[in-house]
This record gives C-alpha cells, sequence and structure tokens, in this order.
C-alpha cells in the first residue's frame, strides 16, 4: 500500500500529543515500518524528544514550508527514526505565507515527494487552529485524535472534529479520521472511566483498544532527549505505545515494503 500520512491532532495542548507522535513513531521503526515523523509545533519538542540539537540542523520544516531547502535536505535520520525538525522560527509561518497562493497546501506540497521513501508520515501538529494546522490537515491522509480523560477534553475533541469536517468540506474532501487513543489513562478513577464511556458513545467504531496509561517514565523520557522505548524499555508507558503500533498497523492496513 502507498505511504499514508497521518496528521496528529489535538486542538487541546497538554493531552499527549507529541508523547504519542513520538512514541508511535519510534515504535513503527522498531516494527520495521518506514517511519517519518514530522515536527509541525513551534515548541519543537518532538524534535528535542528524538535527540536532534541545533547543530545536527542543516535546516528545518520553517525552511521547507518557505521554500528555503529541500525535503531531502531537510530529514535528519536518528538511531529512533527519521525526523523533520522543527524551530521556534516557525511562529513566522502564518505571516510568511499570508499573501502565498494556496498556502494551504505548501507542506503538502513538501511532503508528497517523500511518500516513495515510507510507509508511514506522521505530523506533529501545533495545538491551536491556524494556518500550521490547516497545513497539517491538507497535507494529511487521516488524523490520530489523542484524548486526556478529563472532561476539558471533551471539548477540544469537539472543535478538532469540527475542524476536520471543515477541512473535508473546503479544502481536503478526502480527510478521514483514523481513530482515538486515550492518554494518561488512570482507570483507579471515576473520572477517566466517565469521560472514556462518553466518547465511545459517540465514536465507537473509531476509538483504539490500546489505552496509554499515566506513567513516569513518559513524563521523564523527553528530557533525556528519546523516546520512552529507549529510555525504559520495561515500562508500562513503552508497551502500550509498542501495543497501539501494533494495532495501528492492522487498523491502517500497513504493509512495509522493506528497507
Amino acid at each position: 500500500m502507498a505511504c499514508q500520512i497521518v496528521a496528529v491532532a489535538s486542538q487541546k495542548g497538554g493531552v499527549g500529543k507529541t508523547t504519542t507522535s513520538v512514541s508511535l513513531a519510534a515504535a513503527l521503526n522498531r516494527l520495521g515500518i518506514r517511519t517519518l515523523l514530522v515536527d509541525f509545533d513551534p515548541q519543537s519538542n518532538s524534535t528535542g524528544n528524538f535527540g536532534v540539537s541545533k547543530r545536527q540542523m542543516s535546516s528545518d520544516v520553517y525552511d521547507l514550508l518557505t521554500e528555503r531547502s529541500t525535503p531531502s535536505e531537510t530529514v535528519v535520520h536518528t538511531k529512533y527514526g527519521d525526523i523533520i525538525p522543527s524551530s521556534i522560527g516557525l511562529v513566522g509561518a502564518e505571516i510568511s505565507l499570508v499573501g502565498v497562493e494556496e498556502r494551504e497546501y505548501r507542506l503538502k506540497r513538501a511532503l508528497d515527494p517523500l511518500r516513495p521513501d515510507y510507509d508511514v508520515i506522521l505530523i506533529d501538529c501545533a495545538p491551536s487552529l491556524g494556518l500550521l494546522m490547516l497545513n497539517g490537515l491538507c497535507a494529511a491522509d487521516s488524523v490520530l485524535i489523542p484524548i486526556q480523560c478529563e472532561y476539558l477534553a471533551l471539548e477540544g475533541l469537539s472543535l478538532t472534529t469540527d475542524t476536520i469536517r471543515n477541512v473535508r468540506k473546503k479544502l481536503n474532501p478526502t480527510l478521514e479520521l483514523c481513530g482515538l487513543v486515550f492518554t494518561m489513562y488512570d482507570g483507579r478513577t471515576n473520572l477517566s472511566s466517565q469521560v472514556a464511556r462518553e466518547v465511545k458513545r459517540h465514536f465507537s467504531d473509531k476509538i483504539f483498544k490500546t489505552v496509554i496509561p499515566r506513567n513516569v517514565r513518559l513524563s521523564e523520557a523527553p528530557s533525556h532527549g528519546m523516546p520512552v522505548q529507549y529510555y525504559d524499555r520495561s515500562s508500562k508507558g513503552a508497551k502500550s505505545y509498542d501495543e497501539l503500533a501494533e494495532e495501528f498497523v492492522l487498523r491502517m492496513r500497513i504493509v512495509p515494503r522493506g528497507r
């Protein structure tokens, strides 16, 4: 099957979006799936979590958007997998591209030439609705939404699904919702269970069975500049994202084409 581009997106911050992007990318790479992670958030946390420093970057995703570099020049190869890094300079994209024709499709045009090289391209989208998120959704074939198990996350889910519907109507008619994954789940609390039940009432067929628990190793791994699978392979967080990767491969019908 051809390469699939999946945007990891939520209009609410703090739901585990970057942790999911990084950990899923690393897990897919460990399964032999040729995966590229695109850090499309100006906070550049995915870049740091993949252990990429500024001196390793000849260019970043902002240079790609503004056509100052080519896709192949921007990809950084790491032991965790390939990544297109980001930097705080990405905040200037909305201003730089304001007068550019078809500016919502800049990321799509940049990533399409990379499709033959990968089985999956994951985009860690910025959390706020704006030109960056629109670029991520226009470049993607489908969207993966992480949901933290708290009530405010339900509002973020509603906003994100509304945005997906609007993008499908006006900009990217083939965009699909590939699934929702519960993050920071604590089975000991009634709140987590209540939120999960509420989401299942509306999206039962779209929810991944794998649930990501609250786990201290997931919180610690970014400060060490590595995905959780390399920080603590035996942790519940690492095992959960490995399980999510296996479920993701089955749901998306991904067949590795070999390296």
